[in-house]
């Protein structure tokens, strides 16, 4: 009897997903080790250390909590956990940690008890989840798709996402902005809409997209993109970005020593807990520079491979799945985890701008360890609440 059981219940979870995960998690507390043992400013590192292993086992008690949600009670749940994430994000406009804000020019972390936490990586999950339930009802409804019902769609997106983009932008956190319309870009492509609507709203992204990145470089575009909103630290992200080396030496001192660290470990690193580099904020954003240095070209890329095979077994329930609602979930977690890994690995290897993005599983940070945990919990909740309709109809 307890054979059997043990039977069904490896049926229905999905190694494919949870052992990526573990390893990354894995090289994750070995990396923040070495960060914080070479980092003068963090002498406790014990403390730190044990932080971030609880945040972890909190993390993985919440796959299996939330694994065991069916679908039906997501749903019904969905709207009331989108509407406590707005609430929490409106409050952070208030009562925001000054010293962090002044540290890094955003209003997204609050502090309570000697801990921070980041709102925005839960309301990440709860973004999503709106999203995969307002597509879901709408094609429900709609099941002749035209271009007036295609229209109406766009539009219930648009109003899910207003709400959090304006409340981001309120926090100057654009980063996390970038992610969440990510989320949107993917979970909008695989609606449904017709390619007719889809590639046109794609190339004036693009051209917005060029057309911003061409005024950052010139005086004239910048004094008008400083009349709409933005932030002189962006700026000098983008000037980093464009010339590490060449620069201020107290503001290219990050991003020049970013690229110092990941060159010097050449193939095969230099070895477990060995830096002679030293790269500020190197526990969270540019933990990547650790793996880098440490292991080597050959160490990133195994990181880099553990993260495809993440993505690859993700995509596989997304389309395995025969349930519209969890496919839509799948669709924007993959599009999550997917633009955190981009954005951070190409920022610490300069082929993007710094933007405050850690990267899953690995940078310290229990917010995002906790949101992007219970992303993993929603995705093996798939498979598991599958074999458990099926087991229960045999």
């Amino acid at each position: 009897m307890e054979k059997t059981k043990r039977v069904n219940i490896d049926n229905r979870i999905d190694y494919g997903v949870i052992l990526p995960v573990f390893l990354l998690s894995l090289i994750g507390i070995l990396s923040l080790y070495v960060a914080l043992s070479q980092d003068p400013n963090n002498p406790n590192i014990s403390a730190m250390m044990w932080k971030q292993g609880l945040w972890y086992l909190i993390g993985g008690i919440s796959i299996v909590v939330v694994m065991h949600f069916s679908s039906k009670l997501l749903w019904r749940l969905t709207p009331f956990f989108y509407g406590i994430g707005l609430l929490m994000m409106g409050l952070l406009l208030k009562f925001y940690d000054p010293y962090l804000e002044s540290q890094t020019g955003s209003k997204n972390w609050i502090s309570f008890g000697g801990t921070t936490f980041q709102p925005s990586e839960l309301m990440k999950i709860a973004f999503i989840l709106m999203l995969a339930y307002v597509v879901t009802m709408h094609n429900v409804k709609h099941t002749d798709r035209t271009t007036k019902s295609d229209f109406w769609l766009i539009g219930k997106m648009a109003l899910v996402a207003l709400p959090v983009i304006v409340l981001i932008l309120l926090q100057d956190d654009f980063g996390t902005m970038l992610v969440f319309i990510a989320i949107l870009a993917g979970v909008f492509l695989m609606s449904g809409i017709s390619w007719k609507i889809i590639v046109p709203v794609f190339a004036a992204a693009f051209i917005i997209g060029a057309g911003t990145i061409y005024l950052v470089t010139t005086d004239t575009g910048r004094h008008l993109l400083y009349g709409i909103g933005f932030k002189p630290y962006q700026f000098e992200r983008i000037d980093l970005w464009l010339n590490p080396f060449h620069g201020d030496k107290d503001r290219s001192f990050q991003p020049a020593l970013a690229l110092t660290a990941i060159g010097s470990g050449g193939l095969f690193g230099k070895g477990f807990n060995v830096s002679n580099v030293y790269v500020p904020v190197r526990e969270s954003d540019m933990i990547f520079t650790v793996i880098g240095e440490n292991f080597g070209f050959i160490g990133g890329c195994l990181v880099v491979l553990l993260y495809f095979i993440l993505i690859y077994r993700m995509i596989r329930v997304c389309f395995e799945t025969n349930n519209e609602f969890y496919a839509y979930i799948a669709t924007g977690i993959i599009m999550m985890i997917l633009f955190h890994v981009f954005e951070n690995i190409g920022a610490n290897i300069g082929l993007l701008p710094l933007t405050g993005i850690p990267l899953p599983f690995i940078s310290q940070g229990g917010s995002s360890i906790l949101g992007n945990m219970i992303g993993v919990g929603l995705i093996m909740s798939m498979k598991y609440q599958k074999e458990l309709t099926v087991k229960e109809q045999e």
